[in-house]
């Protein structure tokens, strides 16, 4: 299977879509955190309103190839509660910090003055510590992360509402939320290609631990507590490595087990046969 996998030209039309996804999302990022003429700070308005609009542009680009992910926390997130396999998931995660890289380097060699990639680095600022800081990020991506796994549930229920929207918003808020208090990463991508570019690590464990950490928390508690098909058979399986797929679809469905394994085995047999 994972072969096969590699063999496919859609695995890697979605390596592709996060790559150039998370290029053009952290372009997006540090272009609207750069001071405008005469040194003036942008604030937290137009990085906010950049991420949002950005996210949902992706979302409509890259959505049907890769799910338009573009962020490593959301990744894990979605590995964790088994939403993607784990050689999907680290082709994710090594295009999405190429992505960032690229975009973070582009712009460092565009600028006409380097210091002003200093806005670039995610930073804790003096008056807060690492630990709040951790906090901050936990909690803008664990509502950002939230919001995408209940998007993700109303699309598979061909619900009409504009999920695309509903993420690029919550996306918009953690950056209203934490920018002050810690930058609102929420995005180790976007702050791993900046620190590369311009040799800053200071506190950089930060935005890895608070955002995967608030994004885990975010999907599980989603999956497992609020989701229509949320159940402790389906926590089991999941920690237990069984066919998720089918717990769930009997949990939504009502069916015996017995019915609901067959019919998963002949969907899966259907698939093999057509690739």
């Amino acid at each position: 299977m994972t072969w096969r996998e590699l063999r496919s030209r859609q695995f890697w039309r979605a390596i592709l879509a996060e790559l150039l996804g998370t290029l053009v999302l952290v372009s997006a990022i540090l272009g609207a955190s750069v001071p405008g003429p005469g040194g003036a700070s942008p604030g937290p308005l137009y990085p906010a309103v950049a991420v949002g609009v950005s996210i949902v542009a992706l979302g409509h680009c890259f959505g049907e190839i890769s799910g338009a992910q573009v962020n490593p926390a959301l990744t894990l997130a979605l590995l964790a509660t088994r939403r993607l396999e784990v050689l999907r998931a680290v082709g994710y995660l090594a295009a999405q910090c190429s992505g960032a890289f690229l975009a973070s380097g582009a712009l460092y060699l565009a600028l006409p003055l380097k210091t002003t990639a200093d806005h670039f680095v995610s930073r804790v600022p003096l008056e807060v510590n690492a630990a709040q800081a951790v906090g901050i990020e936990a909690l803008c991506t664990f509502q950002m992360v939230f919001t995408v796994f209940s998007s993700e549930e109303m699309r598979r229920r061909e619900s009409p509402e504009p999920g695309h929207l509903a993420i690029g918003l919550a996306h918009t808020a953690g950056v209203l939320i934490g920018a002050r208090f810690s930058g609102a990463s929420m995005n180790p991508a976007r702050s791993l290609g900046p620190a590369i570019v311009t040799g800053f690590w200071e506190n950089h464990w930060v935005y890895w631990i608070g955002p995967v950490m608030g994004a885990i928390l975010g999907g599980v508690s989603h999956e497992f507590l609020f989701a229509r098909s949320a159940s402790r058979q389906k926590l089991v399986a999941c920690l237990t490595c069984k066919d998720i797929e089918i717990v769930e679809t009997a949990s939504m469905t009502g069916s015996s087990l017995s019915t609901v394994t067959q019919n998963a085995r002949a969907k899966q047999a259907n698939k093999q046969e057509n690739n």
